[in-house]
């Protein structure tokens, strides 16, 4: 009898690269734009579009939009998508994912990274709020995966800092075995863009301020 141990796992899960993208600063100040921010992700989960359905879908006229694409295009984060109509320039997104390490020091890096942050907290409220409205109308199985909770641990800052990198490579993860951003419906009609927003602080208030900060 063969020992179990020896033989290969019966499937292996799939993995891949998941592209993305770690902005400088100039790249980071010119992302941290509500709108920019919406249309890459868009561009991200739906795949690639033109300036004119982009503003249908934003609400906002083609100039704008066009503007707004030739900034997030001019710092790499999008770029040309070939397609058979010429009279049309379609765009896509660069990379499936923005990574923005923590600033470590004070002064306009600080308020940048702060900046940044704002836009898109301001982005996803907003998401999570549409995604409350839907629930009701949800599949049962869907509505089973959905969750909005919230856990207060008792932890040094070390310890804060491994939990949130265990999470955050769980997260990825998932996303490396999972299709690509703007495939998958055309892979598995049953896979939809599941989206997971991890926030961790500390608890608001219980820290001191920065030296010459008032509380």
């Amino acid at each position: 009898m063969k020992d179990p141990s020896s033989e290969p796992a019966a499937e292996a899960v799939a993995s891949r690269t998941v592209s993305r993208v770690v902005p400088d600063p100039t790249a980071l100040k010119a992302l941290a734009h509500p709108v920019r921010l919406r249309m890459l992700g868009m561009l991200r989960v739906d795949g690639p579009a033109t300036a004119t359905q982009l503003a249908v879908r934003l609400g906002l006229n083609s100039g704008a939009t066009s503007y707004h694409l030739r900034q997030l295009a001019q710092y790499g984060f999008i770029e040309e998508a070939p397609h058979v109509s010429r009279r049309d320039r379609w765009w896509r997104a660069s990379h499936e994912l923005t990574t923005v390490p923590p600033s470590e020091a004070a002064g306009e890096a600080l308020d940048l990274d702060i900046a940044f942050n704002q836009a898109a907290l301001s982005l996803q409220v907003g998401q999570m709020q549409q995604a409350l409205e839907e629930y009701a109308e949800l599949p049962a199985e869907w509505r089973k995966a959905t969750a909005a909770d919230d856990v207060i641990i008792p932890m040094t800052a070390a310890q804060a800092e491994a939990l949130t990198k265990r999470l955050t490579d769980l997260i990825l993860e998932a996303m490396r075995a999972a299709p690509p951003l703007g495939e998958a419906a055309s892979q598995n009609p049953d896979i939809v863009p599941f989206s997971i927003m991890l926030h961790a602080f500390p608890y608001p208030g219980r820290l001191p301020h920065r030296e010459g900060e008032e509380p």
